[in-house]
């Protein structure tokens, strides 16, 4: 089952991250500006936004297979239009993977938080390494495909995973029984848990993905700029993004057995706002690279931390509570895409866009700051 789970991740690492690489296409291909341009991270985290919230819905009705099999039929059928002649069809499979996103995220988050007790940090890192590791391969295929006329290809082969994940999900096993014991583990919700913790921790989630989206879909679009033009390294920008992501998070679960996870937040967080800095200062391709690299790096272990932190503290009441944390985090995603792509058309200058993604950095490290007591391990 996990390893079903996993391998649905890894689509979905593609399917959340294949925006950024085809925001250069659709620009030249419609003549968009930053503003139009951000409408399609902006669609589908919007559409994210309302498949979490009807995950959380789902699984306190139905358990969690639903939402998984209708989020990865979306997902497929999403992807397989995305590269549409059409705006509006483009933008309607935008939406549509977007949509299985949503769904399938929360479920599988918190199964996996469940299955791994007190060691479910560690296990989530995992987790999202295999989201890492299709975010990663995304910007890799799409070069590969645009270098030979083969993205209709990837778009299909991409669709068919999707039907699979659903077949597989259809007739496998989500043990009840396995299930209950791990949710007996995660504990009862801590009594420090108050009003301002939970408004904190929502907003936690709603800026951090507002932050890793603003980095990782406007870096193709910026590397275009800085080389006068769509190459094979500017397609690839994100991908290095997400190698950071991918390759901190392979790491994480042998940082955490030394360092707590408050310390390991707290200097994540520094290193994604020392790479935003140096890529909005960056003036050659190279240098933005190494950037978008430590960036990813520092944006690693964050969300899964975070996430892990949601299961212990409220224990079984997390599957409730984690609904609207990650639809808020889908809405950060959709508002900080938005707002670099905003920002970048108001001021002339996708630099001072990128300077977005920096000050969630920034106030992401005065909440854990305020957390200090909570996530203390």
């Amino acid at each position: 089952m996990l390893a079903l789970l996993f391998a649905g991740f890894v689509l979905s690492g593609i399917a959340t991250t294949i925006v950024g690489p085809m925001l250069p296409i659709f620009i030249k291909r419609w003549s968009l500006d930053d503003g139009q341009a951000g409408l399609f991270p902006m669609i589908q985290f919007l559409a994210a936004f309302g498949g979490s919230v009807g995950s959380g819905a789902i699984a306190a009705w139905r358990g969690y297979r639903p939402a998984l099999v209708l989020g990865y039929a979306l997902m497929g059928g999403g992807l397989a239009f995305l590269n549409a002649d059409a705006h509006r069809v483009a933008l309607a499979a935008t939406a549509a993977f977007g949509l299985g996103y949503g769904l399938i995220t929360p479920g599988t988050n918190l199964f996996v938080a469940e299955l791994g007790g007190a060691k479910s940090a560690s296990l989530l890192n995992q987790l999202n390494f295999a989201w890492g590791a299709g975010a990663m391969a995304c910007s890799a295929l799409m070069a590969l495909a645009v270098k030979h006329n083969g993205l209709n290809l990837l778009l299909t082969g991409t669709a068919i995973f999707g039907g699979v994940l659903v077949l597989g999900l259809l007739f496998a096993s989500f043990s009840g029984q396995k299930h209950e014991k791990h949710v007996s583990t995660a504990g009862a919700p801590s009594p420090a848990i108050g009003l301002g913790v939970a408004i904190a921790l929502a907003a936690m989630f709603f800026i951090y993905v507002a932050m890793e989206n603003g980095i990782g879909i406007w870096s193709a679009e910026y590397a275009k700029r800085l080389a006068s033009g769509i190459t094979g390294m500017t397609t690839l920008a994100p991908m290095f993004f997400y190698a950071g992501l991918t390759f901190g998070r392979a790491g994480a679960p042998l940082v955490l057995r030394r360092q707590s996870e408050r310390k390991i937040v707290l200097g994540a967080l520094g290193l994604a706002a020392a790479g935003t800095t140096l890529l909005i200062t960056s003036s050659a391709l190279k240098i933005a690279i190494v950037a978008v690299f430590l960036a990813g790096l520092g944006c690693a272990s964050v969300y899964p931390i975070y996430i892990a932190w949601l299961a212990r503290w409220y224990g079984a009441r997390a599957k409730k509570i984690g609904g609207v944390l990650f639809a808020l985090a889908s809405l950060g995603g959709s508002v900080g895409a938005w707002l670099v792509g905003s920002v970048s058309k108001f001021s002339g200058s996708l630099r001072v866009g990128l300077l977005v993604p920096l000050l969630c950095a920034l106030l992401m490290i005065t909440l854990v700051l305020l957390l200090r007591r909570q996530t203390a391990a």
